[in-house]
């Protein structure tokens, strides 16, 4: 059956496929396969390309399957659908007795796997956290690994998404060394750990005591502590940074414009602003962009550099992210 694989050159084959187990995208179910020059590097099926450097090539292909392994789908008769966690495998199944099956033939699987849980609740509440019910295993604490950094969290008390990893990488390596660099809504620093890694001076705050705990961890984890500032509280009452950002992070997209006269507080004479927002498809980015003006300008010129679409969020809404440019007049 024709799977998924990122196509290259042979030559850069090494390569790339040691970024795709970084972003925990590689099979291990099928063969690796090399014909004329070119290599197919099969991709793991819980792996969403979006994690994958998009100058990759994904094509589809037959390839050979492994034969000493043994996978989900060999004991169900089907492909399931499911995405991984570092070491936790997560479903998303309605019928209980579905999601419990899958569990049980992921964990008698080879797939690496210490726990699977299923969605029980939507995000919730002001620190966006989820319900879950473990399928298997004991426990919901976790490392990720993206783009060379690790992440280690805990799914039941932090909001994380793997699915965002490209768009991560996308702002990162637009840091510059020695940036001031701010996060509003940090998590477990996903933003500011690579930030961190690659010079840039960074503030993270967050309203979670858990991922703020968990971003103390994953900044030490990471070797670059001595970069990071972890601030446990509303981004809206932290004082002494008036002025200071250069590059701002506002992954907060349901209520992202409650915040945007801290951003502008916070903003320095020259600062990039990286705005996420959902809207409807129709008209994604007019609303984020009116919402930055009304709260910038006349103070600083606004400049949208990048308007992005970062995913489908729901039928006819955008996740979207506003690159602006905020010069002080």
């Amino acid at each position: 059956m024709p799977v998924r694989c990122v196509r290259a050159a042979r030559e850069d084959g090494e390569e790339i496929r040691q970024r795709l187990v970084e972003v925990d995208a590689l099979s291990a179910e099928y063969e690796i396969e090399v014909v004329d020059g070119e290599i197919y590097i099969p991709l793991d099926p819980a792996a969403d390309p979006r994690s994958i450097d998009p100058d990759l090539e994904v094509v589809e292909r037959d390839l050979a399957r492994r034969q000493s392994q043994t996978f989900p789908a060999d004991i169900l008769g089907f492909e399931p659908s499911y995405e991984r966690l570092g070491d936790i495998v997560i479903v998303d199944e309605d019928d209980d007795a579905t999601a419990r099956t899958i569990a049980d033939a992921i964990l008698a699987s080879d797939v690496r796997a210490r726990t699977v849980v299923n969605r029980a609740s939507p995000i919730e509440g002001e620190l966006r956290v989820r319900r879950w019910d473990v399928l298997g295993g004991n426990g919901t604490e976790t490392v990720h690994r993206e783009y060379g950094c690790e992440f280690e969290l805990d799914i039941s008390e932090v909001y994380f998404s793997p699915r965002l990893a490209t768009e991560r990488h996308r702002v990162i390596e637009q840091v510059a060394p020695e940036e001031h660099f701010f996060d509003m809504f940090a998590g477990v620093g996903p933003f500011v750990v690579p930030a961190a890694k690659r010079d840039a001076e960074c503030v993270g705050v967050d309203l979670n005591a858990a991922a703020i705990e968990y971003l103390r961890r994953n900044a030490e984890r990471n070797g670059v502590a001595d970069r990071v500032n972890v601030i446990h509280g509303d981004v809206r009452s932290i004082t002494g940074y008036d002025g200071w950002a250069e590059r701002l992070v506002m992954n907060l997209p349901h209520s992202a414009d409650e915040f945007l006269d801290t951003a502008v507080e916070l903003a320095g004479d020259d600062c990039r602003l990286h705005y996420y927002d959902i809207q409807h498809d129709a008209d994604p980015f007019g609303p984020g962009e009116a919402a930055i003006r009304d709260a910038a300008e006349p103070d600083y010129d606004v400049e949208i550099e990048t308007r992005h679409e970062v995913r489908s969020y729901a039928p006819h809404e955008l996740n979207v992210c506003l690159d602006a440019r905020l010069r002080q007049r």
